[in-house]
C-alpha cells in the first residue's frame, strides 16, 4: 500500500541544539551575533571593491560574487533559527522546509564552485601572467559565474522536486537547526532509494569536481612558482593566492568534517553543531582572512570608511542650511 504524503500535516519541528529553556538566550545571543558579523564584513567587502576601480579585476569580481554568495547562505539558515527561539516555536511550514533545501543546496553550491573560479584565475594569473587579460576578459568572468548560477540552481531544482515525491509520516522531527536534505530523507517512509542516489551522485558531481579542479590548479600553481628564478617572485606568487587558499581549506576542511564525524558518530546533534562551521562560521570568517592578507583590500576598506565618514558631515551641513 503506497502512503500518500500527509498534507494535513504542514509542518516540520527544527530541534536546533538544545531543549534547555535556559540555554536559548545564550544560543540566539551567539548565532545573531555571528549572522550580523557575517553579512556585515561580506557587505563592506562588496562595497569596498565596488567603490574602488583599481580593484574591477576578475580576482576582486569573483571575491565579492563569494561574499554575495555567502550573505545569502547564511540568510537561508539563521534567521529562521532565531525567530523560532525568540517566538519559542520550532515549527517550519513543509513549503518553507522544501524551499530552505533548494536555497540552501544553491548557495552551498555556488559557494564551491566560486572557489573553483577564483582557482583557475590564480593559475591563469601566475601560470600565464602575459596573456592574463587576454584570457581572463569581462566576458569570460560573467560566463563562468553564470554558468555556476545556472548549473547550481538547476541541481537545486532537482533535488527539491525529488524530496516533494516522498511521503512523511507523523514523525516529522529534524535534529538540526535547519532543513538539510539528508535528514529529510530520512525522515521519509516512502521509497528513498532514487533519492539516495541522485544525493550521492550530485554530492560526487558537484562537489567532488570542483575539489579535483583546485587540487589541479594549485599543482600547476606550485609547479609554476618552483620554477620562478627569484624568491622574491616566489613569495609575491604565493602571497596572490594565499588568501584563496586559506578560504578553500576552511571551506573544504569544515564541510568534509561534518560528514566525516556524521558518519563516525551516527550523531545528528554533533552533525547540526558541525555544520555550522560552514554555514556559518566560514562566511562569518572569509572577509576577515581576505582583508587582513590583502594589501589592496585593507586600502580600499580605508577610503570607503574614509568616504563615508566625509559624506556624512557635509550631508548634515547641508541639511542645516537649506
Amino acid at each position: 500500500m503506497v502512503r500518500e504524503n500527509d498534507t494535513s500535516i504542514s509542518e516540520f519541528l527544527l530541534l536546533g541544539f538544545s531543549e534547555d529553556p535556559e540555554l536559548q538566550p545564550l544560543v540566539f545571543g551567539l548565532f545573531l551575533s555571528m549572522y550580523l558579523v557575517a553579512v556585515l564584513g561580506n557587505l563592506l567587502l562588496v562595497l569596498a571593491v565596488g567603490s574602488d576601480s583599481r580593484l574591477h579585476t576578475p580576482m576582486y569580481f569573483f571575491l565579492s560574487n563569494l561574499s554575495l554568495v555567502d550573505i545569502c547562505l547564511t540568510s537561508t539558515t539563521v534567521p529562521k533559527m532565531l525567530v523560532n527561539i525568540q517566538t519559542q516555536s520550532r515549527a517550519i511550514t513543509y513549503a518553507g522546509c522544501v524551499t530552505q533545501v533548494y536555497f540552501f543546496l544553491l548557495f552551498a553550491g555556488l559557494d564551491d564552485f566560486l572557489l573553483t573560479v577564483m582557482a583557475y584565475d590564480r593559475y591563469v594569473a601566475i601560470c600565464h601572467p602575459l596573456h592574463y587579460t587576454v584570457i581572463m576578459k569581462p566576458r569570460l568572468c560573467g560566463l563562468l559565474v553564470l554558468l555556476s548560477w545556472i548549473m547550481n540552481a538547476l541541481y537545486s531544482l532537482l533535488q527539491s522536486l525529488m524530496v516533494l515525491r516522498l511521503s512523511f509520516c507523523m514523525d516529522l522531527e529534524i535534529p538540526h537547526f535547519f532543513c538539510e536534505l539528508n535528514q529529510m530523507i530520512q525522515l521519509a517512509c516512502s521509497d528513498t532509494f532514487l533519492n539516495n542516489i541522485v544525493m550521492y551522485f550530485g554530492v560526487g558531481l558537484l562537489g567532488g569536481g570542483p575539489l579535483a579542479a583546485i587540487i589541479y590548479s594549485y599543482s600547476k600553481i606550485v609547479s609554476c612558482i618552483q620554477g620562478m628564478p627569484s624568491a622574491q617572485g616566489k613569495h609575491k606568487a604565493f602571497s596572490t593566492c594565499a588568501s584563496h587558499l586559506s578560504v578553500v581549506s576552511l571551506f573544504y576542511g569544515t564541510s568534509l568534517g561534518v560528514y566525516l564525524s556524521s558518519a563516525a558518530t551516527h550523531s545528528s546533534y554533533a552533525s547540526a553543531a558541525a555544520s555550522v562551521m560552514y554555514t556559518v562560521v566560514t562566511p562569518m570568517l572569509n572577509p576577515f582572512i581576505y582583508s587582513l592578507r590583502n594589501k589592496d583590500i585593507k586600502e580600499a576598506l580605508k577610503r570607503f570608511v574614509g568616504a563615508t565618514g566625509i559624506k556624512g558631515p557635509v550631508v548634515l551641513e547641508m541639511r542645516k542650511f537649506p
